[in-house]
């Protein structure tokens, strides 16, 4: 089960706590930019994660947006959330959870809190180089209460990552596919589950991509069961490469 801190207490909480019931997730990104950007993308996540369980989620947008952030968002992978043009109070659901920037004044219910983008540079909201996904990484690479640094250097470093992977990953899919090793299967459900940890679920596929003891399908399994919550497009190159 799922379990997201509450910023408003310090304590962990179920994020659904009525098995398979209707959860809604409020988003607040105000203002505009990476800062915005990484709310968004952090909502995103905890919406897989939620689906990835079995449970049922509204998502709402609250706010004026500009249109610029909104195409940015839908170039990294984020779905659209439905726009409620202002507050959402009173709209039903189990349980609200509020995705919003640290201190953010927002509504009752569990609140999720983001920290800020340090970025000292101007960063393209539409995409990193040509590839919008590798600036999608680089703002995963930190917990969501851990201020993220997006400079060329990790941008770069996440662009080279993200290559490897997808290459990687095509060249497994050649060979016979393997289960997802049930052990790598619970870690990694184990690192979302707690508090949103992706930097941990990155970590264990930095590992299974160094074990020589796996078998390629396995690693294969592996990366795509990891993408269904990540949405990196891991599989995007199979059958590109001769």
């Amino acid at each position: 089960m799922l379990r997201i801190t509450d910023a408003r207490t310090g304590h962990p909480v179920p994020a659904a706590p009525v098995r398979r019931g209707l959860t809604r997730v409020e988003v607040h990104a105000r203002a505009h930019g990476t800062g915005a950007l990484r709310v968004l993308l952090v909502a995103d996540v905890l919406v897989r994660a939620l689906e990835l369980d079995g449970t049922p989620v509204w998502t709402l947008l609250t706010g004026d947006h500009e249109r610029a952030d909104l195409r940015a968002a839908a170039a990294l992978g984020i779905r659209p959330f439905e726009d409620t043009g202002g507050g959402a109070a009173g709209l039903g659901g189990a349980q609200a959870l509020h995705v919003a920037p640290a201190g953010a004044d927002v509504p009752d219910g569990v609140l999720v809190e983001v920290a800020d983008v340090d970025a000292p540079n101007a960063v393209p909201m539409e995409g990193a180089g040509p590839d919008p996904a590798a600036l999608r990484l680089a703002l995963l690479s930190e917990r969501r209460d851990v201020p993220v640094r997006l400079d060329a250097a990790a941008l770069g470093e996440a662009g080279d990552t993200l290559g490897r992977w997808r290459r990687t990953v095509a060249d497994w899919a050649r060979l016979p596919s393997r289960p997802v090793p049930e052990a790598l299967r619970v870690g990694l459900r184990a690192a979302w589950e707690d508090d949103l940890d992706v930097p941990q679920v990155l970590r264990v596929l930095r590992e299974v991509e160094d074990d020589p003891d796996l078998p390629p399908g396995a690693r294969f399994e592996t990366y795509a069961y990891a993408d269904r919550l990540l949405g990196l497009e891991l599989t995007r190159e199979i059958g590109t490469h001769a």
